[in-house]
Formats: C-alpha cells, sequence, structure tokens
C-alpha cells in the first residue's frame, strides 16, 4: 500500500513542531527579524546598523559643525548549520501497530531536530556574552542556595540596566536545579510562581524583572558547572527552515521511508544585551 503523503503538509507540521519545543530559539529568547531572508543552505543575511549620532552645543548665531558620516557597521548572519533525519517504516510493521507510526516518527523526528538546534543556540550565545556582563567564572563559579539565588538573578538585572537593555521581554534560562533553589525562597513563590496562567515553552515563572525559563540545555562545564543566560531577544537573531521533506520507497525493502533537511544559523548582533551567571550545583 502507497503512503498517503503531502510533502508541503508534512513540512509545515513539522516546523511547526520544533518551533513549539524550543526554548534558546523561542521568540521572547532569539528574534526571527530576519527568517523571511532564508532560501537555502549557505546564504548569509546581511544585518546593517547605524553608529551612534554625536550631539552637540548650539550657540546663537554661531555655525553648526559639518554633518557626521554615520558608520554602517554590516553583521552578516550566516545560514551554515544542516541537520537532516531519515527514516524508514516497514510495511509490516505499519500493518500490526494501532497507532500512526509515521505520525510518531515525524514528532520524534522534530523532537530530535529541537534539542541540536536548542544546544547550538545556547553555545552560540553563552559565547557572546562580554565579560564585563559575567557574575563568576568557569575557575571560581558562584555557588547559589535557596537564600541567595533570587538575589543572583537581581546582579543579572543589573548588569543589562548598566548596558541600557529594555526592562521589558527579559528572559533568564535556569538548568532544573537552580528553578528548583528558587521554589524554596518565599519571595519567588509569592510574587513569580506562575500559577494558571498559560505559559510560554519551558517558562516556569517570573522574577526579578525576568520571565524564567528551565531548560536541560544550559551550557555546562565538566557537569557542574552552569552558564545560566539572562537578556533580551533583540540579542541574538536566529532564522530557520524546513528546507526538503521527501517520501520514498527503498529500493529493496517493503515500506515506506521520509527524510527532511533543516536549514538554520544564528548570529548574537548585540551581545551587550545578554548577560551570564556562571553557576556551580555544588
Amino acid at each position: 500500500m502507497a503512503l498517503n503523503f503531502v510533502p508541503t503538509v508534512w513540512a509545515s507540521r513539522l516546523l511547526t513542531a520544533l518551533s513549539a519545543a524550543l526554548v534558546y530559539g523561542q521568540r521572547a529568547v532569539a528574534n526571527r527579524d530576519y527568517e523571511g531572508e532564508i532560501r537555502a543552505a549557505g546564504n548569509t543575511v546581511k544585518i546593517a546598523s547605524v553608529g551612534d549620532v554625536s550631539i552637540g552645543e548650539y550657540t546663537k548665531d554661531e555655525d553648526i559643525d559639518d554633518p557626521e558620516v554615520l558608520t554602517d557597521d554590516a553583521q552578516t548572519l550566516s545560514i551554515d548549520q544542516q541537520r537532516y533525519f531519515n527514516f524508514y517504516v516497514d510495511s509490516i510493521d505499519r500493518a500490526q501497530q494501532n497507532v500512526n507510526v509515521l505520525d510518531e516518527a515525524m514528532r520524534r523526528s522534530a523532537w530530535a531536530l529541537r534539542d541540536v538546534a536548542d544546544r547550538f543556540l545556547a553555545d552560540l550565545m553563552e559565547q557572546a556574552v562580554p565579560n564585563g556582563n559575567k557574575i563568576g567564572s568557569n575557575t571560581t563559579p558562584i555557588v547559589p542556595t535557596k537564600d541567595d539565588a533570587y538575589e543572583y538573578l537581581v546582579d543579572l538585572g543589573v548588569k543589562l540596566d548598566e548596558a541600557n537593555v529594555p526592562i521589558e521581554g527579559r528572559f533568564v534560562i535556569v538548568p532544573a536545579w537552580f528553578h528548583g533553589l528558587l521554589l524554596k525562597d518565599e519571595r519567588f513563590i509569592r510574587t513569580g510562581a506562575a500559577g494558571d496562567r498559560r505559559l510560554r515553552n519551558g517558562e516556569v515563572g517570573e522574577a526579578a524583572g525576568f520571565s524564567i525559563l528551565k531548560s536541560n540545555n544550559v551550557p555546562a562545564i565538566s557537569g557542574a558547572k552552569y552558564k545560566i543566560l539572562a537578556g533580551h531577544a533583540m540579542a541574538t537573531a536566529y532564522v530557520e527552515q524546513i528546507l526538503d521533506v521527501q517520501t520514498y520507497k527503498p529500493e529493496k525493502r517493503f515500506g515506506d521511508a521520509v527524510k527532511g533537511l533543516h536549514v538554520y544559523g544564528a548570529k548574537v548582533v548585540r551581545p551587550s544585551a545578554l548577560a551570564c551567571l556562571v553557576a556551580s550545583k555544588s
């Protein structure tokens, strides 16, 4: 029996599932302003920016200075990440199953792609944080407790304040054990716990001016030192596309196979809008 498959429909479903599962790649953490520019793997997106404008003092009846020539500091976002899935379902297995094997396989493919893209974004963002926006270091990490975990979030907020990062839309992404410390602090339970309101992917509440998101992909060193990232979506640009999805029948098998190509890229365009707490679990 031939597989009833519509490529454009499946491609759309896969991309939706991938976006819904992302933590670092969701719009609250990384902006998608340039996503419409992507066409194929290897493409690049030029992101133009204008330098600061100088302010002069005006004196009545005196000439002002010649006009300032603004610099155009273009940045390049490369679509340089290319990942694929390729799976096969035997006709016998499909006939003996009461569930939709293909549909489940597609969901698992989306989850696997999400995990790879999420870790890529987490590492990219962590490496771009300016030294002045870091609290703790790889050699001397902070060891938070239930009594001061909340206060370190406040300190991250101060770093962003000093960098003129907008207050509205700030996020911080924490590992599960750090979230556990927050849950033992009355300040978080009283004002930050999520309650019944609808949350974004991975969001577990609010505290110290941040939307708190939880992820198992928080960058870690030696399994114990975690890079807890805070910031604003303006810092990172992310683009992705499910470029191709195909169904085919392997020549020497009875069954159906599906393969798909996911291409994406990211660029930290405003590093100062990111801050990092290097924290040790113990």
